[in-house]
């Protein structure tokens, strides 16, 4: 059987394939468990039952879980191992690079520069085993000031001097969009900076903002790709646009499911690919969702009618829209293609 073939593939087929994840959240991966021991290493308590620590229906709830469940973690060496714990599970799910956001905010144990550092030597032990390239994308909180976001960018620079430009790869914003407001006019000078450093650029919008939103990131902040961006089905104009453009949307089907549509089959990921826009599957939270991109790509799969080959052009799709060099890319789509003939 090639992956040419249009039958829905088995899910021990999709879990063999190599893939790419280009949205994801570093702190949405920490298990329930894990909290609990750090937080009785702490001397703090749970704020609910282990089980139940992430379950919400709320996103101004869940970024406040997030706070805490971050908060936790005061030393470097906590989030290099977390880090190392996330590069094990990208190998048992057959990732071979992903683009983690991690947002310093979260983080209030840690000031930002030892956070990110930490990661990044985290990832480069991930490499250094050969479970998976991991990059980083340092995240904006939408309620942060444009000094705030100027330092962050500044210190990215200021990284390649000593080696952690190999790991971070651009710069990201995330948050509550409805709760924030329109931010994006106070981001801008800051992503003018990321370009001009050779950072790429991607966002959050069409989440909980509308269309608006995605054109916001598109026309302020420059933005090169979209987290979510799924609302811009809302604008017909807009849709033609990521298509001329070739704008990426890097879509999480089970956790627009959890806050915006009530089924996959009300998802508008299936009208976004049929008109040509870019699109790629990914988890966004996945331990917060308890989900993995393994189960991600055998729902799409299922539900999508979208067969090995359409989920392997996916992961094309990730290549292309990823912030890694030309050589990388070409190794990354080496790869897929030598799958593509197995």
């Amino acid at each position: 059987m090639t992956v040419a073939e249009k039958s829905i593939p088995a899910q021990a087929e999709i879990d063999a394939m190599p893939k790419l994840e280009m949205h994801v959240h570093l702190e949405g991966s920490i298990p329930p468990q894990l909290v609990e021991q750090m937080a009785r290493e702490q001397g703090e308590s749970l704020p609910r039952p282990a089980e139940q620590l992430y379950v919400t229906d709320d996103l101004g709830a869940f970024l406040e879980t997030l706070d805490w469940v971050c908060s936790l973690v005061r030393y470097p060496e906590q989030a290099r191992q977390l880090a190392i714990n996330f590069g094990e599970y990208c190998a048992s799910q057959n990732i071979i690079y992903a683009e983690v956001i991690v947002n310093p905010t979260h983080w209030k144990g840690l000031d930002f520069r030892s956070l990110l550092a930490a990661i990044a030597e985290g990832f480069d032990t991930v490499a250094e085993r050969g479970l998976c390239d991991l990059r980083l994308l340092p995240s904006i909180l939408r309620q942060q000031s444009t000094e705030e976001a100027m330092e962050l960018v500044r210190w990215m620079g200021s990284a390649m001097a000593v080696g952690l430009v190999n790991r971070i790869v651009g710069l990201s914003i995330d948050g509550n969009e409805a709760a924030a407001g329109r931010t994006v006019d106070r981001f801008a000078e800051a992503y003018q900076l990321a370009r001009d450093l050779g950072f790429g650029c991607t966002t959050h919008a069409g989440e909980s903002s509308g269309a608006d939103g995605v054109v916001d990131a598109l026309d302020v902040l420059g933005a090169q790709r979209l987290d979510h961006g799924v609302r811009a089905i809302d604008d017909p104009a807009l849709v033609q646009r990521l298509v001329h453009d070739n704008i990426t949307l890097n879509v999480c089907l089970s956790s627009n499911c959890a806050l915006m549509y009530d089924s996959i089959e009300q998802h508008p990921i299936r009208e976004l690919h049929q008109a040509g826009v870019p699109v790629t599957i990914n988890t966004d939270d996945p331990v917060v969702l308890n989900t993995s991109l393994n189960q991600e790509l055998g729902m799409a799969s299922r539900a999508l009618q979208w067969n090995l080959n359409e989920l392997l052009q996916l992961q094309k799709n990730a290549v292309h829209a990823a912030f890694c060099d030309q050589q990388r890319k070409q190794e990354l789509f080496n790869i897929l293609d030598a799958y593509a003939v197995h």
